[in-house]
């Protein structure tokens, strides 16, 4: 059922040519190492990893030369907190993909980047980070402009990179997380 998720969101935007895209769907799972379900491991790879590769693939043709594609990481991805292995390895696997694509793709002029966010107070895993207070004091405590990061701090760093002005910038990962666990 996963891989069919692509192709229905790509027929869904064939309207036109698009100049850019972001790949940013995905759920948490947090489980220790020891105790991941290969069914968890699964359901990772389908929506972190094997969508973002296939949708992808599927809205290339529509991608206009000189766009941007913008994929979401993790902080996980470059620090490590127990139970978040399966979560952060796709996460890495994103960003390896980044760099696969920047290069394959940069003969249209498409860049490829990879944004990373910190903690961020959402609705994700539950909604732990932004309604857990002793969580979020945890974060804040950790991170060097002391407290966690909102949508907005994230928003901003991919309207950035989706913009004809940072055309040069291709292949970076740019870790949006106020300096956390520095």
């Amino acid at each position: 059922m996963a891989a069919e998720r692509p192709f229905h969101c790509a027929t869904a935007a064939a309207a036109g040519e698009a100049p850019q895209l972001v790949n940013n769907a995905g759920h948490g799972v947090r489980a220790p190492f020891a105790e991941t379900t290969p069914e968890q491991f699964d359901q990772l790879v389908d929506v972190h990893l094997k969508d973002a590769y296939f949708l992808t693939q599927a809205l290339l043709p529509l991608i206009a030369d000189g766009g941007r594609i913008v994929n979401i990481s993790s902080g996980l991805a470059r620090f490590a907190l127990p139970g978040y292995s399966a979560y952060a390895a796709m996460k890495g696997a994103i960003e390896v993909l980044t760099r696969y694509l920047a290069k394959e793709l940069g003969a249209r002029g498409i860049a490829v980047n990879t944004v990373a966010p910190g903690a961020i107070e959402t609705a994700f895993g539950g909604g732990a980070v932004r309604d857990n207070a002793e969580l979020n004091a945890y974060v804040a405590a950790n991170t060097a402009l002391g407290r966690v990061g909102v949508p907005d701090d994230i928003g901003g760093m991919i309207a950035s990179l989706l913009s004809p002005a940072n055309r040069w910038v291709n292949a970076q990962r740019i870790e949006a997380s106020g300096g956390m666990f520095l």
